[in-house]
């Protein structure tokens, strides 16, 4: 449950907040008006939201799998825990990190959703940047500090899981842009 609360309150909110202060795209006034009985969910705002959701979804259990078949070479020795509970161990840090972080570079994607985040400007929000920031340096805290380990339930993970945990962080980006590419974003909006 800790994790939950932290992941809604430190890497939901923040960028969040921030994305309510990013720069309004350049053709808005371009574009065609919305009807009045036009909704907010659209078909194609579900669609997003789904397989986005179900994306993220998906890598969080991918690093919980991942953590579960570390090699006995690379755990770490916990007083008390078999290597078995070890891998537990591993495996919940590692879907709690994967979540946490891929949320946080998964917030670019969400800024447009036709547009590359290349096309977009990563740095034209410097609120949107500083939340990240923030988000992120309270999850290093989270995750070096020992006795916050302790409280959130967490070990130190072994280096040999840190490439994986960077390919699944950044998957989202890669996903979405081969999305956007295909047209394949925004195939349901009308």
């Amino acid at each position: 449950p800790i994790h939950i609360l932290w992941i809604n309150l430190v890497t939901d909110s923040l960028p969040a907040l921030a994305l309510a202060v990013d720069p309004a795209e350049k053709d808005i006034m371009n574009r065609k008006p919305l009807k009045n009985d036009k909704g907010i969910f659209t078909k194609g705002m579900v669609w997003r939201i789904a397989y986005q959701g179900i994306m993220i979804g998906l890598l969080t259990l991918a690093a919980f799998v991942i953590g579960l078949a570390t090699p006995t070479e690379h755990l770490p020795v916990v007083d008390g825990l078999t290597d078995a509970e070890v891998r537990v161990e591993i495996g919940q840090t590692m879907a709690f990190v994967v979540l946490a972080f891929s949320e946080l570079v998964h917030v670019f994607n969400i800024r447009n959703n036709k547009k590359s985040i290349f096309k977009t400007g990563i740095f034209s929000n410097k609120t949107l940047l500083l939340a990240i920031a923030v988000a992120a340096a309270l999850m290093f805290v989270i995750l070096f500090v020992p006795a916050l380990r302790t409280v959130f339930s967490i070990i130190q993970l072994p280096m040999a899981n840190i490439v994986e945990i960077l390919i699944l962080v950044f998957a989202p980006v890669i996903i979405v842009e081969l999305m956007k590419l295909f047209k394949l974003n925004t195939a349901k909006d009308e």
